[in-house]
């Protein structure tokens, strides 16, 4: 149990007492991250190029504290993950009988700061050698945890802790598990941002803890890591190289990541209503249909790659873009055969075939078994929720591999 369970009676705000007073279901929907100070503008800047890292350090206001501060970081939202309980509370989560860890989701720009480096700071913020918890805070809860989200994290991963391992700094072996990523759940609302908004509270839970005397111990004047753009990184924290590889290529080279919408983690709905148009959110998230015609690539007809508005993950070519007379863009398929997910919509009168998103999961459309040869069909898509890489930007843009689909 969170050592302010123990404290409650002498330190108001503490984690029970703020739960007892809280909603009993999570914000799942996102909000949680816009309700608290700060935390709206900070995330408002996402965008489909960021990248995301997704971290167990025993107390998730802890953890989130110190890897706010990292250049680079865009936002860091605490939640839960690890566990098959859906839509998890504090409460159940805190009983350790969920499986779930309290976690971190870390947004950051690749470019500014590399993976390696967000892992280097975590792991000199807990104590990678404790299985059964973090410091004062005991149970499977707290445990520590690397969730990877691809095979290249998985690799960078493992060298950072056969690093941290080599470094002798830790008497006792290096317990901290590399596990797959599966979901995340938004920690309710008056746990994101903790430490900014109860600072006495969170300043007092961390006194006593224990985490810093032992961060202190183990790591002196060097507690912090690193902190330098990825250019001057050096082998110690390797650098995000901008995506030039497409999915059949991608992550073959320890040097490179892999394209941006490979390991991207969509955002809250609460931080894409701020970063997207108004059209696009209604459409991407919402369902929505913009208005035949009047929008930017019904009669575009320049050559080049058509992606996901939110991920960035390439959906439809130029190629194979017809002139449906619908007044929306129109493709007789996608660019692989496993770009989009397909379901069955009920939504109106009659039974049609959605076309959404597979990595984002944003919905793009319909698909119609009208179009012409050699497919027969019109995936029939809302502009706006697409964003067009002219042909000659693919390289640049990171989409290399597909400039041979689009010739």
């Amino acid at each position: 149990m969170r050592l302010l369970a123990l404290l409650a009676l002498t330190l108001a705000g503490a984690c029970l007492a703020a739960q007892a007073a809280a909603p009993d279901k999570p914000d799942n929907s996102g909000a949680a991250q816009a309700a608290v100070s700060g935390k709206e503008d900070t995330m408002s800047s996402l965008t489909a190029t960021q990248a995301v890292a997704t971290l167990a350090g025993g107390c998730f206001w802890c953890v989130e504290a110190d890897l706010e501060k990292l250049p680079g970081v865009t936002a860091v939202v605490s939640g839960y993950t690890g566990g098959t309980e859906q839509n998890p509370t504090y409460e159940q989560v805190s009983s350790g009988a969920t499986g779930h860890y309290e976690a971190v989701q870390v947004f950051f720009d690749p470019s500014r700061t590399s993976y390696r480096q967000v892992l280097d700071v975590f792991l000199r913020h807990i104590d990678p050698t404790d299985a059964g918890g973090q410091f004062a805070d005991r149970g499977r809860q707290y445990r520590t945890a690397i969730f990877v989200h691809d095979d290249a994290q998985k690799r960078t991963a493992k060298e950072a802790l056969a690093d941290l391992t080599a470094s002798g700094r830790f008497k006792n072996p290096v317990v901290t598990p590399i596990l797959p990523f599966t979901f995340f759940t938004n920690a309710e609302s008056y746990h994101q941002d903790y430490w900014r908004t109860h600072t006495l509270q969170y300043k007092t839970y961390r006194s006593f803890s224990g985490r810093d005397q032992f961060l202190a111990k183990i790591w002196g004047k060097d507690e912090a890591a690193p902190t330098a753009s990825p250019a001057d990184a050096g082998s110690a924290a390797p650098t995000a190289t901008p995506p030039t590889a497409g999915p059949e290529t991608s992550g073959t080279t320890p040097a490179q990541t892999p394209p941006a919408w490979q390991t991207f983690t969509r955002p809250p709905d609460s931080v894409l209503r701020t970063t997207l148009s108004p059209i696009a959110f209604e459409v991407t998230r919402q369902n929505g249909t913009e208005r035949p015609f009047d929008n930017p690539y019904a009669d575009n007809k320049a050559p080049g790659l058509y992606v996901d508005v939110v991920s960035g993950e390439p959906l439809f070519s130029s190629r194979d873009k017809f002139d449906s007379g619908t007044g929306w863009p129109s493709f007789t398929r996608p660019i692989r055969p496993d770009a989009v997910v397909e379901r069955v919509d009920k939504s109106l009168f009659s039974t049609r075939t959605e076309v959404r998103s597979r990595v984002a999961d944003s919905h793009l459309g319909h698909v119609f078994p009208d179009g012409p040869k050699p497919t027969g069909l019109r995936y029939c898509m809302n502009s706006a929720a697409l964003r067009f890489v002219p042909a000659k930007d693919l390289e640049a843009a990171g989409y290399g591999a597909y400039v041979k689909d689009i010739q």
